[in-house]
């Protein structure tokens, strides 16, 4: 395994309150995190506990109601949505229980579309290589509604590797699979993040309900009353 050691991801005093008509609701509360490059964080917990608020957060989908978080040691919550986006472009990967592809688009063009959009002229070649590492060569031409869910699933895996993120976000990424699909996602997903580690440290920031999954990461912590704990495998 690589050697973790430098902090990418700082969070100090995070703070997430939902307001609401009855009384505010606090999801987060003051919770205190730091994640290594290069290591694989599952991050456990009951529903409701907020832990896709906190991954949306840590990812700078949202941003907390109080507490900083910095990326590499430098602000990342308190930059504006557009520069947060930048660094999303070129750091982040995102892989959600949904699967979250454009319909009309096929296969080939969903996993191409991040590096379209920063106008990668090689796009199309990289998702065309990222799909047959994901087992999906022939299937590159199919639209979303002529796959399978466990292939959906795939292809939202090689768009999330495609763009050679520093840090790759999963919420739930088994959730919508059957047993058999859910595994082949799930060794597929670490067998790319093993192999990528060998090039550069990416690291993999997991929410699952699956213990089993969650017990093939580095450390697993646990989510409840708005803190973050060390958590067991058992």
């Amino acid at each position: 395994m690589t050697e973790i050691s430098e902090t990418l991801l700082a969070a100090k005093g995070l703070t997430y309150t939902l307001v609401q008509e009855a009384q505010p609701l606090k999801i987060l509360d003051h919770l205190d995190l730091q994640v290594k490059r290069g290591e694989r964080l599952a991050i456990v917990g009951p529903s409701g506990a907020g832990k896709s608020t906190l991954l949306a957060i840590l990812a700078g989908l949202d941003v907390p109601t109080d507490g900083e978080l910095t990326w590499a040691g430098k602000p990342f919550s308190q930059l504006d949505e557009d520069a947060r986006a930048a660094i999303r472009a070129q750091e982040v990967g995102f892989i959600f229980q949904s699967f979250q592809l454009l319909p009309e688009l096929t296969a080939l063009e969903n996993v191409a579309l991040p590096l379209e959009l920063r106008g990668d002229k090689t796009a199309q070649t990289q998702a065309a290589y990222w799909l047959e590492q994901v087992g999906l060569s022939p299937r590159a031409r199919h639209r979303p509604a002529q796959l399978s869910g466990g292939e959906q699933q795939r292809v939202a895996i090689a768009r999330a590797f495609v763009t050679g993120p520093s840090v790759l976000f999963a919420d739930e990424p088994t959730g919508n699979l059957d047993q058999a699909n859910g595994k082949r996602v799930a060794d597929l997903l670490f067998d790319l993040t093993a192999a990528t580690r060998q090039e550069h440290p990416a690291t993999l920031i997991l929410v699952t309900h699956d213990r089993q999954l969650a017990a093939r990461c580095d450390r697993q912590l646990y989510l409840e009353a708005g803190q973050l704990q060390e958590s067991s495998d058992d």
